[in-house]
C-alpha cells in the first residue's frame, strides 16, 4: 500500500521550496523504501531548484542521507527490512563496459527506482539525483542502498552520500595523495574541506588551504590544513610555490569549478604533478591553455565524479574511521534543522554560513 509523506520540493526555477504531500509506492523488484533519518542540505540540491541541473521539475530535493529499510521488492538481496543504510547516487550496474573492466567506480549505467514517487495529484516527481531524501521516506534502488554500522549518528553518516564523499575521494582516489604529499586545496567549503581531511587521512605532509573567506579557512585548519592563503588578498600561486621551496604541490584540488581558480590550481603543482577538478562549472566556462603548458608540465588533469568512489568500499570504510575517531565526520554538520527550514538553509549556504545544514527526521 503506497506511503502518504511529507517532503521539500521545488515546483520552478528560481521559486521557493515547499512542503508538500508526498506519495511513496510500495517497492517493485530491485526497490526499496528508506525510512530517512537525516539528510544534509547540499548545494547540489540548490542548484536543482535553480534548474542548473536540468528542467524537469517538479524536484522532489535532498540526498545525502542515512536512515533504516522500511520494505524491499522482489529479488533484493543486498539489503533486508532493518538495515541501517547512506544512500548513494552512483549504484553500479556490474555490467557496462566500465564495471567489466574492473572499474565500477566509473559506472556508466547506473541504476535508479523504476517506479516515480509524485505529489497527492498524481503529478510525478525528479527525485534529486535518483534519490529525494528531503522526505520522510523515499523510494530508491536497493543498490542505492550501502549497509553501515548503526553505531554511527545519521547526520553525520548521511554526509558521505554526496559532498564529503566527493571530497575525500577527489584527494584519495581521483589524486592519489600520498605519504608525505605536499596538496593544496581551492576553496573550503564542504567539499573542499572534505578533500583537505581526506589528504590528512591519507599522511600528507603539507596542506595548503586557499579561500577568499578567513572564516572558511580556519574552518580549514580544523580539518587538517597545515597552510593557508586568502586568494583575496595574496597571489596563492606565489604563496604556494613559496611553502613548497619553489616547486608547487604534488596535487592540487578545485573544489569551487571556476576556470580562474583551475588556472591557479594548474599553475601551482609541480612537474609531473596531478590536477583534480571536484568543483563543478557552469556549462558556459571555458578555459585555454597553451598546448605546451600542458606537455611541459607532464602530470595528470583529472576529473572526479563523486570522489570515484565504490559506495560499498568507501562508505563501511570511513564510518569505521569516524566511530574510531580517526576521522571527524561531525566536524562538517554546522547545524540540524527541520524540513521546513530548507530554504533558510540555501540562503545561509549561498552566504556561506555553514558548512553543511542537516535536516533531521
Amino acid at each position: 500500500m503506497p506511503y502518504e509523506v511529507k517532503g521539500v520540493v521545488a515546483r520552478s526555477k528560481g521559486a521557493p521550496v515547499s512542503i508538500e504531500t508526498i506519495i511513496v509506492p510500495d517497492p517493485g523488484p530491485g526497490e526499496a523504501v528508506v525510512d530517512v533519518q537525516a539528510c544534509g542540505v547540499c548545494h547540489t540540491d540548490l542548484h536543482y531548484r535553480e534548474g542548473g541541473i536540468n528542467d524537469e521539475f517538479p524536484f522532489l530535493l535532498g540526498h545525502e542521507a542515512a536512515g533504516v529499510v522500511s520494505a524491499v521488492g522482489d529479488g533484493v538481496t543486498n539489503v533486508a527490512v532493518g538495515d541501517y543504510v547512506v544512500l548513494n547516487w552512483r549504484a553500479v550496474c556490474g555490467q557496462c563496459r566500465a564495471c567489466t573492466k574492473g572499474k565500477p567506480w566509473y559506472c556508466f549505467a547506473t541504476h535508479n527506482a523504476a517506479q516515480k514517487m509524485t505529489l497527492a495529484d498524481g503529478t510525478e516527481l525528479s527525485p534529486a539525483l535518483g534519490i529525494g531524501a528531503f522526505a520522510e521516506k523515499t523510494l530508491v534502488h536497493s543498490g542505492q542502498c550501502t549497509k553501515v554500522d548503526p553505531a554511527a549518528s545519521p547526520t553525520a553518516a548521511g554526509l558521505l552520500g554526496c559532498g564529503v564523499m566527493a571530497g575525500v575521494g577527489a584527494a584519495i582516489n581521483t589524486g592519489g595523495v600520498g605519504r608525505g604529499d605536499t596538496v593544496a586545496v581551492f576553496g573550503c567549503g564542504g567539499v573542499g574541506d572534505a578533500a583537505i581531511a581526506g589528504s590528512r587521512l591519507a599522511g600528507a605532509g603539507t596542506i595548503i588551504a586557499v579561500d577568499i573567506d578567513d572564516r572558511k579557512l580556519e574552518w580549514a585548519r580544523g580539518m587538517g590544513a597545515t597552510h593557508t592563503v586568502n586568494s583575496k588578498e595574496t597571489d596563492p600561486v606565489a604563496a604556494i610555490k613559496e611553502l613548497t621551496g619553489g616547486f608547487g604541490v604534488d596535487v592540487a584540488i578545485d573544489a569551487v569549478g571556476h576556470p580562474a581558480v583551475y588556472q591557479q590550481a594548474f599553475d601551482a603543482r609541480d612537474l609531473a604533478g596531478t590536477v583534480v577538478l571536484v568543483g563543478v562549472p557552469n556549462p558556459t566556462m571555458e578555459i585555454t591553455f597553451p598546448l605546451i603548458e600542458l606537455f611541459g608540465r607532464g602530470g595528470a588533469l583529472k576529473s572526479s565524479w563523486y570522489g570515484d568512489c565504490l559506495p560499498s568500499r568507501d562508505f563501511p570504510m570511513l564510518i569505521d574511521l569516524y566511530l574510531q575517531g580517526r576521522f571527524d565526520l561531525d566536524a562538517f554538520v554546522s547545524e540540524t534543522i527541520g524540513l521546513g527550514d530548507v530554504e533558510a538553509a540555501f540562503e545561509k549556504m549561498h552566504h556561506g554560513d555553514v558548512l553543511r545544514s542537516v535536516v533531521v527526521f
